[in-house]
């Protein structure tokens, strides 16, 4: 509509101006002969005067003709030489008196070469447009001169143009006031209702669907905006509803994420980390961390990152064939020192779209086998030392047997009685073998024990009595120290009585001739300021060669064996395992103080029975007594 109206506005703005152009062609034509007639008329009459001098006359005949009409604007009169010696309406004399300089007429350049017809020309003054006409003054063939005079256009012609011209402007602002006009009216009622419509219709796109456009407008626009409404309530009730379906199963997702036991990180297809539940927070030491939406290379440990970067940059590439082949998960076992030495196991799927064309992003399933790979040694470990310590008796036993069933009638009645000594001795050193297995399997197996109030005091009274004869032997000295007032104890009389043994016999094992093996048991304070058990300790001492402090963490081990080092005694390396396990049964631990040359304690802390907590007595302040061997 602007660049209609705009094209019909110019046109006729044209046409117009083209008319009054050709109209003021018109007059300045007219113009153009009027000045030259009246010039040759003037110069005819003037010329007789100009020849002989009278100036005065024609003075007289200029002012009289000057005056006589209003189409004149000015009369100059020149002399051949073009300096001007009267002029009306200014003189010579004035001329010369006010200005103070000689004024030439400034003549047409070819005005020379056709001085013999008069000279037409306009200019435009500061009054409006003149018609210049140069006459030459002439008399008798004579040259005497120019004559100058200016003629005033046609006042009639002059207004109507300047009228015309005027109209047309006015016609041409009121165009497009009308225009601005309908514009802004046209913004008001059309435009922009239309742009409210729009700006509605990107807010719905970005999904702010409580968008609504309320406007007073009637007919197809207001029904327009009514159905615009209409829909936009419509998808936001649909969005509610899917928001809450998502925010369930995000909910049930987040959920079992949290819940699972293996690590799981989901990545999107530029490797940023998009889920991650608390178990591979923890494996990859991300606890406290914001790690969402980060590069997930930036941040894995060094291990898992060394093993990971290049298959993740294939699978992010598109190239699923080096890393996964047909499969869609890969398998990697890692060790990850900067987690506590821990080793896990990563699957890493590839999450594809519909079409399984396009990756939209990586499923990384962390699954902790520490224990696993411990226990495997452990059972390999475990399956080595078993047969190395069968293979030694067995291979005594064997050789001796072989020996007496070859030779026997050889061998004098010492010898065969040594060599079945040994035997016997090798079969006992199996059975005890087979028996510590067994025990050792039984305690860590799932069976369930009977725990039940036991005096501490018979179990250690049944176990000197019978290592009192060994270390009657052995030149050693037995001793217990039982306070009178000890309370029962929540325990297995049977594992305890375990417990001693081992203790005891490697007590007598390691500690020479002359030397003492003390028991000790006594109730420790009851602190009445914290609500916690109470308990009884137990020490074993002895004054035996003692253990040094890098053995001490390892002495509890299966199949590890002090002797090994110190000297060539006997022994299966798993009587202190055994006794550890059983303390983990009565829900505690093992402790020891050690010196290499001094002794050894070893000590554990037994809860009190509950129906004897009552008569312990009651501690001011919380305290612990120390073992010492």
């Amino acid at each position: 509509m602007a660049a209609a109206t705009l094209v019909v506005s110019l046109l006729m703005s044209g046409l117009t101006f083209w008319a009054v152009n050709s109209i003021q062609q018109d007059a300045r034509l007219n113009d153009t002969r009027f000045g030259r007639d009246l010039g040759l008329l003037l110069a005819a009459n003037a010329a007789p005067l100009v020849s002989d001098s009278n100036r005065t006359e024609l003075a007289r005949f200029s002012h009289r003709f000057y005056s006589s009409t209003t189409s004149i604007r000015y009369m100059l009169y020149a002399d051949e030489d073009g300096d001007i010696f009267f002029g009306i309406p200014f003189s010579e004399s004035e001329v010369k008196n006010s200005l103070t300089i000689q004024r030439r007429m400034q003549l047409p350049e070819n005005y020379a070469e056709n001085r013999n017809a008069p000279m037409v020309r306009q200019h435009l003054t500061p009054d409006g447009e003149v018609t210049d006409v140069f006459v030459p003054l002439e008399h008798e063939g004579t040259y005497l001169g120019v004559l100058a005079i200016g003629i005033n256009p046609n006042p009639t012609v002059v207004t109507s143009s300047h009228l015309t011209r005027d109209v047309t402007i006015a016609v041409f602002v009121s165009i497009w006031v009308m225009v601005i006009l309908g514009a802004v009216f046209n913004a008001l009622t059309i435009t922009k209702p239309i742009k409210e419509l729009l700006v509605g219709v990107k807010n719905i796109s970005a999904g702010n669907f409580h968008q609504r456009i309320d406007l007073p407008l009637g007919g197809e626009l207001g029904e327009l905006i009514l159905n615009f409404n209409e829909m936009a309530e419509r998808l936001g009730s649909y969005e509610e509803q899917n928001i809450e379906e998502l925010t369930a199963e995000k909910a049930k997702l987040e959920t079992l994420m949290s819940t699972i036991a293996d690590g799981a990180v989901l990545l999107d297809d530029h490797m940023r980390i998009m889920l991650v539940n608390p178990t591979a927070r923890r494996i990859f030491c991300w606890d406290g961390q914001d790690v969402l939406s980060k590069p997930a290379l930036q941040h894995l440990p060094l291990s898992v990152k060394a093993q990971l970067t290049k298959p993740l940059y294939q699978i992010a590439s598109g190239d699923f064939s080096e890393t996964s082949g047909d499969r869609e998960a890969t398998e990697y076992r890692i060790h990850i020192p900067e987690a506590g030495d821990r080793t896990v196991r990563i699957l890493l799927t590839t999450v594809l779209d519909q079409s399984r064309e396009h990756l939209k992003g990586i499923a990384i399933t962390v699954q902790d086998i520490t224990r696993e790979v411990e226990l495997n040694e452990a059972k390999s470990q475990f399956i080595s030392n078993v047969s190395h310590e069968l293979r030694t008796p067995l291979f005594n036993i064997k050789s001796f047997i072989e020996t007496l069933h070859e030779y026997g009638e050889d061998l004098s009645d010492v010898e065969r009685r040594e060599f079945l000594d040994t035997a016997n001795r090798e079969t006992d050193r199996l059975t005890r073998l087979v028996n510590d297995v067994l025990d050792l399997s039984r305690l860590e197996s799932n069976k369930r024990y009977r725990f039940e109030a036991v005096e501490i005091a018979q179990p250690i009274e049944q176990t000197l009595r019978t290592y009192q004869l060994n270390a009657r032997d052995k030149g050693i000295e037995l001793l217990q120290d039982i306070d009178p007032n000890i309370p029962s104890v929540v325990g297995n009389y049977d594992l305890l009585l375990q417990v001693f043994a081992n203790l005891v016999g490697n007590a007598l094992k390691f500690t020479e001739s002359g030397g003492k093996v003390a028991i000790r048991a006594y109730p420790l304070p009851v602190n009445e300021d914290y609500e916690s058990n109470a308990y009884v300790r137990v020490e074993v001492s002895d004054t035996g060669i003692g253990i040094d402090p890098e053995d001490q963490q390892a002495i509890f081990d299966r199949f590890f064996r002090v002797e090994n080092r110190v000297h060539t005694l006997e022994g299966t390396g798993l009587g202190l395992s055994i006794v550890r396990n059983i303390m983990e049964k009565h829900h505690t631990l093992m402790h020891l103080v050690s010196e290499v040359g001094v002794g050894t304690t070893f000590w554990f802390d037994l809860v009190v029975s509950p129906t004897d907590v009552s008569s312990l007595e009651v501690a001011s302040s919380p305290s612990v007594q120390t073992a010492s061997s």
